[in-house]
């Protein structure tokens, strides 16, 4: 079960997974932007091609979708510890909130509705991948990021491109 929004981002219910998705109905997501300490770099990775939704797409969030009655910051705060094995520790800030959006759009045919909550952590430790959500990562500047997104045609997860002019300097 997943937590169902509407429109205009409020909590409504729960429906599950496979109906919102089959169905495009408003849901939320969380995310988690992963900076060097330094600010310099982000962390991007590739989804795994078994995901059932944006398979094998890159993306710079570490996130997911949040569960009935479950707070957008606890949420992202569980996505990044589940694939990327980050639990901030005594002297990391932890998460900021970064930015929010709706995504309006479709995915293999259907509608998509989802709610972005991002945030961000400045991180410099190790990183461990959740093998079943991701395939590669690795760190990349800003201008790097922004030239691979030039490319419309570069396999980017496309909710997240709608937060990027909010989390790119």
């Amino acid at each position: 079960m997943i937590a169902v929004y509407d429109a205009a981002g409020r909590e409504i219910g729960a429906l599950e997974r496979a109906q919102v998705y089959a169905q495009g109905i408003w849901h939320a997501s969380a995310g988690v932007l992963v900076r060097s300490r330094d600010g310099s770099k982000i962390y991007v990775h590739r989804r795994t091609d078994t995901k059932a939704v944006f398979a094998g797409m890159h993306d710079c969030l570490a996130g997911g979708v949040l569960g009935p009655g479950e707070d957008p910051a606890a949420a992202a705060a569980r996505e990044l510890a589940e694939e990327l094995g980050i639990e901030p520790g005594p002297h990391d800030e932890g998460l900021l909130p970064l930015a929010t959006a709706s995504w309006d759009g479709e995915w293999a045919g259907r509608p998509m509705r989802c709610h972005l909550f991002a945030y961000e952590i400045r991180y410099d430790g190790p990183i461990r991948h959740q093998p079943e959500e991701i395939a590669d990562g690795w760190w990349w500047t800003d201008e790097e990021l922004r030239s691979h997104l030039e490319d419309p045609a570069w396999p980017f997860v496309p909710d997240t491109r709608t937060l990027i002019p909010d989390l790119l300097p």
